[in-house]
């Protein structure tokens, strides 16, 4: 009876504290519309600027400032859970869907090129700032 007492009141434990480590990590939709915002809102700015004469590097620059400012200047609890890639893969396949053919990017190949070019532009135009905090 000890025994059954003392498993009841830790099942009771349990269920008021679970532990951490079965928290599930579930994807809260408002970072997926604020995720969806800016990838939005990058493509535009980036197939804009490539529109008007801009060179790849110099559109990636502009796109990237633009962006990074309107996130830094909102603020919305929700972009510190931005994971970088997640957002750089996001960002590629919106601008491949918007302006890729005009500049060459097509299907996977061309989403994949544009991430890895975007990562590595974004690193070296904002080293201390990230999109997400």
């Amino acid at each position: 009876m000890l025994k059954f007492i003392f498993g009841f009141l830790l099942f009771i434990f349990y269920l008021v504290k679970p532990s951490i480590g079965l928290a599930f990590n579930t994807s809260d939709p408002s970072v997926s519309l604020l995720q969806n915002r800016i990838s939005n809102n990058f493509s535009r700015e980036y197939c804009k600027a490539i529109q008007n004469g801009f060179s790849k590097d110099e559109a990636m620059k502009s796109a990237i400032v633009k962006t990074e400012n309107i996130i830094s200047f909102s603020y919305n609890p929700q972009k510190k859970w931005i994971e970088k890639s997640d957002l750089a893969n996001q960002i590629s396949l919106q601008l491949v869907n918007d302006c890729g053919e005009s500049i060459g990017l097509i299907g996977k190949e061309g989403v994949d090129y544009f991430k890895s070019y975007f990562l590595e532009i974004y690193e070296k135009t904002t080293p201390d700032k990230n999109f997400s905090r």
